[in-house]
């Protein structure tokens, strides 16, 4: 049996689209890169395809209907809590609209594909360099501090994070022998950070600094 050439020219694009959104994710060093994306978009247009070849003249759509549910247990598994809020997220979104772009080169819509790979690639761009400019006005540490016990230990560290400018919560606080340690979360431009933390490097009574 001869494979249709229509076939052929839907599989070779799904994997050069694949690939392309892969690369990218592949760049920024995220879970599912190159080759997740390509076989993910692939497997939606071969699945889409199947759909059509197999249900046709009856319900051909019956077996591409249920990418969108399948794709979401890939996209799970690559979310996760790590020490401030979720990670995850855009990756697994990204997997969702890889899989709806394979659907559409399977379905018959390969310049809507393409369109709409254009378009995602534009916006994670534009959308990095916001990223980017947010997190220079606005980043969150997770920051770590032991030092000998006193009684105003935390209270002076919390002092030196009102004058630079940082909103903080206290996470947790442990006394182990004459040693005391604080955790907190802090939020603050990049630069009142890298002064909080210029100033703590070089406080002689701190034995141990994570940030």
């Amino acid at each position: 049996m001869n494979l249709p050439h229509d076939i052929i020219l839907k599989l070779l694009l799904s994997i050069v689209i694949g690939g392309v959104i892969g690369a990218e994710r592949e760049y920024r060093s995220k879970s599912a890169g190159f080759r997740t994306l390509t076989l993910i978009c692939l497997g939606s247009a071969l699945f889409t395809v199947f759909s059509e070849l197999i249900g046709a003249g009856s319900n051909p759509d019956r077996i591409a209907s249920n990418i969108a549910t399948g794709i979401g247990f890939v996209g799970a598994g690559v979310i996760f809590k790590g020490d401030i809020g979720v990670n995850g997220i855009t990756t697994a979104a990204m997997i969702w609209v890889t899989a709806a772009l394979g659907m559409g080169i399977g379905a018959g819509y390969e310049w809507v594909s393409v369109i709409a790979c254009v378009l995602i690639l534009i916006m994670l761009f534009i959308f990095g360099l916001a990223e980017n400019w947010i997190d220079h006005l606005n980043q969150t540490r997770n920051y770590k501090i032991q030092t000998d016990f006193k009684e105003e230990t935390m209270g002076k560290f919390e002092q030196c994070f009102h004058a630079h400018h940082l909103k903080f919560k206290r996470a947790r606080e442990v006394k182990e022998g004459d040693t005391i340690s604080g955790e907190w979360y802090v939020r603050g431009s990049k630069q009142n950070h890298l002064d909080f933390i210029n100033e703590i490097l070089h406080d002689p009574e701190i034995s141990r600094f994570e940030y």
